[in-house]
């Protein structure tokens, strides 16, 4: 594949609801103004289709060919971008739930999927206790799509605190890794950014971290602040926690001249 070493991405920082269809009507309104924006990679934040709530993950799961995959499916076609479809709760073959990721290109074709790894479990005394496995199970494995601008990583919130993960996508040739998330506001404040800045700089990388907007309403309140970090660690682009679209201008180019500068290991980008 002849890849371009220059695009635009947009990371759509939607407010998610109870209702679906009002989630589907969101996302679609947003994907179609990044796309009329001019950004040729799309992406929608973690568990966009209903609450973050892990007691409603079942009754909104569904299988990977459901409603919420067809819907971004068309949603790409429509607008000739390659669309990180956030995450949903998937029903498996095997009677499991994930946090899924479905990736599609421009034709509508899916071309990735990547189940949550590491299972958000916490307990902060004084803070947020959150235990995702209490209703889903962790798929294992990395995972990296090819587009018209080169290979790609993909990875989903708490997976990002575990580097070996990112390392792995490096090594494979990644230059950009995408990050469907909803930190909270309890760790959002001292670890997001924090981590997201580190990640990029210890892979000399582009890495792309798209959250829901905070929605008072909700039980979860995501700590949003969408935001692109560069190889160099610099912000590219960022949001609070409002609506919001985040564009950045990735250039695989810059990634390949930050390794040459501080060569740590890494193979020019593909």
């Amino acid at each position: 594949m002849e890849t371009n070493p220059a695009y635009k991405i947009a990371l759509c920082q939607m407010t998610v609801s109870d209702d679906k269809d009002e989630n589907f009507e969101t996302a679609a309104r947003f994907v179609n103004t990044a796309a009329d924006g001019g950004a040729r990679v799309i992406c929608l934040p973690e568990i966009w289709n209903c609450p973050y709530e892990t007691g409603k993950f079942p009754a909104y799961a569904e299988a990977e060919d459901g409603p919420s995959a067809e819907f971004i499916s068309d949603l790409a076609r429509q607008n000739g971008v390659f669309l990180v479809g956030g995450s949903i709760p998937e029903s498996g073959a095997d009677g499991k739930i994930y946090n899924t990721a479905y990736v599609f290109d421009p034709s509508g074709a899916r071309i990735a999927k990547h189940r949550k790894a590491h299972l958000f479990d916490i307990d902060i005394a004084g803070g947020l206790r959150f235990k995702e496995s209490d209703t889903l199970s962790p798929g294992s494995g990395v995972t990296l799509f090819d587009t018209d601008f080169g290979k790609t990583g993909l990875a989903i919130c708490f997976d990002v605190r575990f580097p070996e993960m990112f390392t792995e996508m490096t090594g494979a040739g990644a230059h950009l890794i995408f990050l469907p998330a909803s930190f909270n506001s309890t760790t959002g404040p001292v670890h997001w950014e924090l981590l997201l800045r580190a990640r990029a700089l210890d892979n000399q990388l582009f890495l792309a971290a798209c959250a829901s907007a905070r929605n008072p309403k909700a039980r979860y309140q995501s700590w949003g602040h969408s935001c692109v970090t560069t190889p160099w660690g610099d912000l590219a682009g960022a949001a609070d926690e409002r609506e919001a679209i985040v564009y950045a201008e990735i250039d695989r180019s810059y990634a390949d001249k930050v390794r040459r500068e501080i060569p740590i290991g890494h193979a020019p980008t593909k």
